[in-house]
């Protein structure tokens, strides 16, 4: 299973990284995402949750 936040979706986004001469080469931005305990259908589970998600109060550690 990929690293994706379980709640908002959140993932690695892709892309270019450009230098002054404009070369390009293809590189990733990882999401902020921590490996927590929450309740999922009534049952602790460890899952992939995004830091916003945790700071907004979507979810509840368990």
């Amino acid at each position: 299973m990929s690293k994706q936040c379980v709640i908002t979706g959140r993932k690695a986004g892709v892309g270019n990284t450009r230098s002054h001469a404009l070369n390009s080469s293809r590189r990733k931005w990882g999401a902020n995402l921590q490996k927590v305990r929450i309740l999922v259908n009534g049952k602790p589970k460890r899952v992939w949750v995004s830091a916003r998600a945790l700071k907004s109060g979507k979810v509840q550690r368990v």
